[in-house]
């Protein structure tokens, strides 16, 4: 919250102050209040007008907590709600929306934190602990360089095409070879593989942040990851087949939060279905990897993610990279595989089924046990491209979607089916001389 200072507000400031629409919350928040040593008495009763109107001839708490169940245009109110509120403040909504999308747009705003009615305890005194600890620790030093964090979700067009291996190995490269704090988040909830790679026991620290996502904060994330080594944390689970994924994807977005302020690099292991249901966890990702093999599956959902990438984070940078590459015996040539996804391929990784082999029974990522095989070579160039993501894009990584054609212009033919965008007659074994003589 970002409203000009107020003269005289300099060291004036309370610690804490509520403004909530019922008595059951209210009685709730003095509880938890007292047991923190602030006055019960500056939870007054209202809801955010009432904190608008307030504040404009008051000073600003270092920690507010506003109710949101009586505004129809929350966005709107918390808009006005910064207007008044001097720079610092940290501001925890309540609400009775569960809605990810507001969620989201709350963050964006500049709130701090989103608790559901009925309020807990619990919940609120997390929230407000978490608060605290914003003012208790160290301060950046403005002008310090420092490295521009770098997420990245690596996505398989398909199962089995090598997304993991991927993400495995590349996170691997970032925490040994670039010496980068890297996270590894791994959101295959059930079948997820990231600790298994990395010869690890996944911990219950991902199904515990998804159960309660107020939990979430630098603390938990210290608590929860696994180390792999000095510069690698893993975040992953394997949740009971018989436990179904409930979340609004809230946890997702405290997670990345998190992530951003205690490592330079967090590289998430994405399974494609989870777009569908969590579209936002790509709002705040700076590249996306498709991983993909060049088959004709691969090709019709790789053009699919393409699309949706464009309509639903046009912000990320794109990276396509072919894995298990057959050379000279791949069911797709080349060419045709990038005509028919409209954009170049950022890389092809070699088949290398004795080098995969050879990791696996090391317990080891593909990159570590196999540093001097071709694969590995490509995997080193991958994390390279991706390292100077923020100083310049590399050439490969740049789409070819709408550049203009021969003599100058676009191509407007009719629009052609997935079938229609390879040469199918190249793709078809060749008849033998006698077969055709016979005819």
């Amino acid at each position: 919250m970002n409203a000009p200072w107020k003269p005289g507000s300099v060291g004036g400031r309370d610690a804490f102050a509520a403004f909530i629409c019922d008595d059951a919350s209210i009685d709730v928040l003095r509880g938890v209040v007292a047991e923190m040593g602030w006055a019960p008495e500056k939870c007054n009763k209202g809801g955010l007008r009432n904190a608008v109107q307030s504040l404009s001839i008051t000073s600003s708490p270092n920690i507010l907590l506003v109710d949101l169940s009586e505004s129809g245009d929350p966005l709107n109110d918390i808009n006005a709600l910064a207007e008044v509120c001097e720079p610092g403040t940290v501001v925890i909504a309540v609400g009775q929306v569960n809605d990810v999308r507001l969620y989201r747009d709350l963050m964006t705003s500049g709130i701090h934190d989103y608790l559901l009615k009925p309020l807990s305890p619990g919940h609120v005194r997390d929230a407000l602990i978490h608060a605290q600890q914003i003012f208790s620790a160290p301060k950046t030093q403005e002008g310090t360089g420092g490295r521009q964090h770098i997420s990245t979700a690596v996505i398989g067009t398909r199962g089995g095409v090598g997304a993991s291996t991927l993400a495995t190995s590349l996170a691997w490269l970032f925490s040994t070879d670039h010496k980068m704090p890297t996270a590894l988040l791994d959101l295959d909830i059930h079948f997820g593989t990231g600790a298994l790679v990395l010869d690890l026991e996944p911990g219950r620290g991902l199904t515990d942040a998804i159960e309660t996502p107020s939990r979430i904060d630098g603390l938990f994330i210290e608590r929860a990851t696994i180390r792999a080594n000095e510069n690698l944390a893993i975040l992953s689970a394997e949740a009971p087949i018989s436990s179904p994924l409930i979340t609004d994807g809230a946890a997702f977005l405290h997670l990345q939060e998190e992530f951003r302020h205690a490592f330079e690099m967090t590289l998430i292991d994405l399974p494609r279905n989870m777009l569908i249901n969590f579209p936002h966890l790509l709002g705040d990702i700076n590249l996306v990897v498709i991983v993909t093999e060049m088959t004709l599956a691969g090709a019709r959902d790789a053009i699919r993610l393409l699309s949706w990438l464009k309509s639903n984070a046009p912000h990320a940078k794109l990276m396509v990279v072919a894995n298990k590459v057959h050379v000279g015996n791949s069911e797709i040539s080349k060419g045709d595989f990038e005509a028919s996804i409209e954009r170049k391929l950022s890389f092809q990784i070699p088949f290398d089924i004795k080098a995969a082999s050879h990791a696996a029974k090391l317990g080891q990522t593909f990159i570590e046990a196999n540093r001097g095989s071709k694969a590995g070579a490509v995997l080193r160039e991958i994390a390279t491209a991706m390292q100077n993501l923020g100083d310049a894009e590399p050439e490969a990584v740049v789409s070819n979607v709408g550049k203009a054609g021969k003599g100058g212009k676009f191509d407007a033919g009719p629009k052609k089916s997935l079938l229609g965008k390879f040469d199918l007659k190249s793709l078809m074994p060749g008849k033998s001389k006698s077969a055709v003589a016979a005819k």
